[in-house]
C-alpha cells in the first residue's frame, strides 16, 4: 500500500503525478484538512470503487500512531512520521527546492528512512542545516513536477482559455506573479495592486498567491473589477488540478517572485525571472551556481515594473537559466516519476520477502 501525507493540499502537487501512476491513500491530520481535500479533489477518481464525491482514498490519522500502517509512506511535509520501519518505509519528498530553510527540527528529516533528492541543490540544503544521511538513503530522482512540462502534457492555448484569457489577447505577453507568504516576507500585499494597475496596461497578468494567502484572491479580484481593470487573472494553488504550477508556467512568458521556491522551478522554462526585493534573511547559504539571485534582475519601488519586464522579455539568450537548472536539479529528462515508481516498487518487493 502507498500512502501520501501532506499538511496542506497544495503540497500534494509534488507527488500527484506519482499518485496518478501508482494510486494510493492520502493521509491528513485534521478534520479541516480532510474536508478541504474532499472539496478540491472531488471528481478525480473514476474507478468502479470510487469513494464518496469520487475523491482519492483519504484517511485521518495521528502521525504519532502510524505503527499499524504497512507499505510505503511518502511525505510532502516536514513532519515526523512515527511508523514501524519493519512494517513500512517512510520517504521524504518535501514541497519545494527554494532557499527558505526547513521549518522544525533537522531531526525530523533524519527520522525518514529515505529522502527523494530533486537535485544537487536539495542535497546542498540538507548539508546547510546539518542533515547527513548515508548515501543509500539519499535517492536521486529529479523533480517529479517537471515531467508533465517536459513531456508536453498541456496545450498552451487550451490553458489560456481555461484561465479566462480571451483569444483576442493571446498575442499579449503573460506575466506570472507568484509571491510567497509571510514566512519569507512575501510581497503580495506590497505589490499586488501596483502590478494589477501597471502591468495590465500592456500585458496579461496572472497572480498566483501562496496557499496561505489564497483567501485574498476574492479581494483583489473585486478590487480590479471595481477599478475597471481587465487582463488580470488569478491562480488558486488549492485548485490542484486546474491551477497547477506547471500549467501557469506554460501559459506565462516571464515570472516575478520573491523568496518562493517557484523561482527555481521556473528554471525549467528557460524564461526570464525577476525578483521582487524583500529583506528576508532566513535563507540557505548556497553556492553561486545554485543561487538564482546571481543571475536575475531585481525590482523595487525605485524602478518602473514595465521597464524591467520589457527589458527582460527582449533578451534573446537565456542560457544562464538552463545552466542553473542543470546545476540545481537532476536529470530533467521527463522520467523522474518513472525513477520514483521503480524505486518504490523495488522497495515494496523487498518488504514482502
Amino acid at each position: 500500500m502507498i500512502y501520501y501525507f501532506a499538511n496542506q493540499i497544495y503540497q500534494l502537487s509534488y507527488a500527484w503525478s506519482l499518485y496518478e501512476e501508482m494510486g494510493g491513500t492520502f493521509l491528513v491530520r485534521k478534520n479541516k484538512t480532510y474536508i478541504k481535500f474532499k472539496h478540491y479533489l472531488r471528481g478525480t477518481d473514476h474507478s468502479e470503487n470510487a469513494t464518496f464525491m469520487k475523491t482519492p482514498k483519504l484517511q485521518k490519522v495521528d502521525l504519532k500512531s502510524l505503527s499499524n500502517l504497512e507499505g510505503i509512506i511518502l511525505s510532502q511535509s516536514n513532519s515526523r512520521i512515527h511508523n514501524d520501519s519493519k512494517k513500512s518505509k517512510s520517504i521524504f519528498i518535501g514541497h519545494g527546492s527554494g532557499d527558505k530553510k526547513y521549518g522544525g527540527s533537522q531531526n525530523t528529516l533524519l527520522s525518514y528512512q529515505y529522502i527523494f533528492l530533486s537535485g544537487p541543490k536539495h542535497r546542498e540544503k540538507l548539508t546547510d542545516v546539518g542533515v547527513f544521511l548515508p548515501e543509500n538513503r539519499l535517492i536521486p530522482i529529479g523533480n517529479l513536477r517537471f515531467d508533465d512540462y517536459i513531456n508536453n502534457k498541456f496545450d498552451r492555448n487550451v490553458l489560456k482559455q481555461r484561465m479566462g484569457i480571451s483569444p483576442n489577447d493571446f498575442h499579449k505577453k503573460t506575466v506570472l506573479y507568484a509571491p510567497t507568504w509571510r514566512w519569507g516576507n512575501g510581497t503580495l500585499r506590497e505589490y499586488a495592486k501596483k502590478f494589477i494597475k501597471e502591468i495590465t496596461s500592456e500585458h496579461n497578468l496572472i497572480i498566483r498567491p501562496h496557499h496561505f494567502d489564497a483567501h485574498l484572491i476574492p479581494y483583489y479580484k473585486l478590487w480590479a473589477s471595481i477599478n475597471g481593470i481587465k487582463n488580470v487573472y488569478f491562480s488558486n494553488p488549492n485548485n490542484l488540478l486546474t491551477n497547477d504550477t506547471m500549467q501557469d508556467f506554460l501559459v506565462s512568458d516571464i515570472l516575478i517572485s520573491d523568496t518562493s521556491s517557484i523561482l527555481y522551478e521556473y528554471l525549467i522554462t528557460s524564461k526570464p525571472i525577476i525578483i521582487a526585493n524583500t529583506d528576508f534573511s532566513g535563507l540557505h547559504n548556497m553556492p553561486d551556481n545554485m543561487n538564482v539571485m546571481k543571475i536575475t534582475d531585481f525590482y523595487d519601488d525605485s524602478k518602473n515594473i514595465l521597464d524591467v519586464i520589457n527589458s527582460n522579455l527582449t533578451k534573446v539568450d537565456n542560457s544562464k537559466y538552463t545552466e542553473m537548472l542543470n546545476a540545481c536539479f537532476y536529470f530533467n529528462d521527463g522520467k523522474s516519476v518513472e525513477r520514483a515508481k521503480s524505486f518504490i516498487t523495488q522497495l515494496a518487493g523487498q518488504k514482502k520477502q
